[in-house]
């Protein structure tokens, strides 16, 4: 039976298994989407024990086929969740989703470390509310203390699943560097706050190192899972270690986040205030990036498109590019649909879309104002001696011809390039695993 490294990427919609062979080619997948249920405070959040039981289901299965033999697993997943276990090691909480309301005033919490944008400067982690997952832990102490007080251990949301199988807790630089407000990026360290507020998190390790723990009666080397956007680049990284080639690559899908590897400068406030902040490898190396939720605005805006013009909402998948429309829009340099900012809820301020002759140029045009904030998210990410050569584009924008012609344009002394092979953020997940393949 061939060896396998198996995979669980696990977005907000979709959830996929994968298995990888010894040349990291994809032998095999799987995936499966969940409704949502509501937690305690009914919003919305991710369905997670039906996750366990297919994640857990999917092992089996393979193991039981007898087509593969899994050597090792690891996950890949979304950032800002977090999982309390109490003394017996059970889940204690919902899943909360990182887009619920956190009604809680942090300003006493900011102003007691130094105010928010030093704070937020040292952590490299923008006031984003539920998205920083160390201030969930903070909520959660101070308006769930019937929770609180049965918290022994807190996982992010990779290490968790990682735990079904190891029932090890563990940390990786890549979940606790993503937005999560408890990293000192001055310091390479936990944050003191977390001292002063008596939360134990475990140490990170290097993400290479595994524990090798039974599954079903097989021994399988079980990694700790790493945060998807931050694994994503792995195979970049691995794949230009000697070309002294500075690149960035663009991930895209519903949060469009840009990641610069090569920049030893550290975040200014002025990044900060304008979406920048900083991720880690699974080394510890800082990774300054650029995270702005343009996914989501494309969403909802190419469906007020496809109501107003008639057409479906996925009419865009179908048009050609016509690369003089681009180079005339960007000539204009003309904000329609967002002249100011972007709204909270993402939709265009633009009430008249008869504006625009048809629907290609009103899609044009929208494209145009999403990926104008993605190539100013470039630019504010580099640092000031930079030699960018190569910018990378993966996930589901790499598709969209409009977009990758407009960054081509705005970028023209660097190569737009994509990824070999799909699935990034699994794929890097496996690469971490292949000294446990044979």
């Amino acid at each position: 039976m061939k060896n396998v490294i198996a995979v669980f990427d696990i977005g907000k919609t979709n959830k996929k298994m994968f298995l990888f062979d010894k040349d990291f080619k994809v032998v095999q997948t799987d995936s499966i989407r969940f409704d949502e249920v509501v937690d305690d405070d009914n919003d919305p959040c991710d369905d997670i024990e039906s996750i366990e039981k297919w994640i857990k289901k999917e092992i089996e299965t393979v193991q039981q086929e007898n087509k593969f033999t899994i050597k090792a697993i690891n996950f890949s997943t979304h950032g800002a969740s977090l999982v309390y276990l109490d003394k017996e090691g059970e889940r204690i909480t919902p899943l909360y989703n990182y887009l619920k309301p956190l009604n809680m005033n942090f300003n006493a919490f900011y102003e007691m470390h130094g105010g928010v944008e030093e704070f937020s400067r040292k952590t490299a982690s923008p006031a984003y509310g539920m998205l920083n997952s160390g201030l969930q832990m903070y909520w959660l102490k101070n308006q769930k203390p019937h929770f609180w007080d049965k918290v022994e251990s807190i996982l992010h949301y990779p290490q968790y699943l990682s735990y079904l199988f190891s029932k090890k807790v563990t940390a990786d630089f890549t979940s606790i560097g993503a937005h999560t407000a408890i990293w000192n990026f001055d310091k390479m360290e936990y944050h003191k706050w977390l001292s002063f507020e008596n939360i134990s998190l475990p140490e990170p390790k290097p993400g290479k190192q595994a524990c090798m723990s039974m599954v079903n009666g097989q021994e399988i080397a079980i990694g700790k899972g790493l945060h998807d956007s931050s694994s994503s680049i792995i195979p970049l990284l691995e794949s230009n270690e000697n070309s002294g080639k500075e690149f960035v690559l663009l991930s895209t899908g519903t949060w469009i986040i840009c990641m610069n590897p090569f920049s030893k400068e550290p975040l200014t406030q002025q990044q900060l205030k304008n979406d920048c902040l900083c991720f880690m490898t699974p080394d510890k190396q800082q990774i300054k990036s650029s995270m702005q939720f343009l996914g989501r605005v494309h969403e909802v805006n190419a469906i007020e498109l496809s109501n107003h013009f008639g057409v479906t909402k996925n009419h865009y998948l179908e048009l050609t590019l016509d690369k003089g429309l681009c180079t005339a829009i960007l000539a204009k340099k003309e904000d329609k649909f967002f002249p100011t900012e972007i709204p909270d809820d993402f939709k265009s301020e633009l009430k008249d879309l008869d504006c625009f002759e048809d629907y290609e140029h009103a899609y044009y045009q929208l494209i145009y104002e999403i990926t104008k904030p993605v190539h100013e998210g470039i630019m504010r990410i580099l640092d000031a001696d930079h030699n960018l050569k190569e910018v990378y584009i993966s996930g589901g924008f790499n598709r969209n011809e409009m977009f990758v012609e407009y960054l081509r344009q705005m970028m023209p002394n660097q190569k737009i390039l994509f990824p070999k092979g799909e699935n990034a953020s699994a794929l890097g997940a496996a690469m971490l695993m292949k000294n446990y393949l044979d």
